[in-house]
């Protein structure tokens, strides 16, 4: 895959994000032109309370999907972009602000691109494990960034279902899923 070479950057529209577009010259000598969703990266987290055998989950507007399939909001991890931080700062800064929660301890999961032929994005993810103790706010996210947050407590037999019942619909959310499944087998009777 050697040979490529992005000769031009062009920005069509400058906003919260940036879209450009990239003239790029390919190995046969051709140019193609692909435009790309300039963004920071994120970070997300799944926390989960293993005594209780809980994960909190928030649901917001999200105007994509309201756009494709009608329903104005969507069930995910805690997720936001990098403010010039690093991401478990950014992970612990956002379980504050969207669930109230104070995280102690994350596990990196992978840092992965999120839609790598559209964006520039990477998200970085964890988990993390809390208790009661550790929920010390409300939570629902920043009124200056027009969040409206609803903050859930699911147990793990509910998630399940609900994965089977295709209701988790975010990639983001079942990676982080699969990944507490694979690494905390015992969460789930397993092992």
């Amino acid at each position: 895959m050697s040979g490529y070479k992005i000769e031009q950057v062009e920005t069509l529209h400058e906003g919260w994000r940036k879209l450009l577009k990239l003239m790029v010259r390919m190995p046969d000598g051709r140019t193609m032109a692909r435009e790309v969703l300039n963004s920071a990266d994120a970070a997300a987290v799944l926390p989960y309370d293993p005594q209780a055998r809980k994960v909190i989950l928030v649901r917001q507007f999200r105007a994509p999907v309201m756009h494709v399939e009608g329903q104005p909001s969507l069930l995910e991890a805690v997720a936001g972009l990098l403010d010039e931080d690093e991401p478990e700062a950014c992970a612990k800064r956002e379980a504050m602000e969207e669930a109230g929660l104070r995280l102690q301890t994350l596990e990196r999961v992978v840092t992965a691109w999120s839609t790598p032929g559209i964006t520039t994005e990477r998200l970085h993810l964890f988990l993390a494990p809390y208790t009661g103790a550790d929920r010390v706010e409300e939570g629902g996210g920043l009124a200056e960034e027009h969040e409206d947050i609803e903050v859930l407590e699911i147990g793990l037999d509910k998630l399940m279902g609900m994965l089977q019942q295709g209701t988790v619909t975010d990639m983001k959310t079942l990676v982080l899923i699969q990944a507490l499944q694979l690494r905390h087998p015992e969460l789930f009777g397993i092992g």
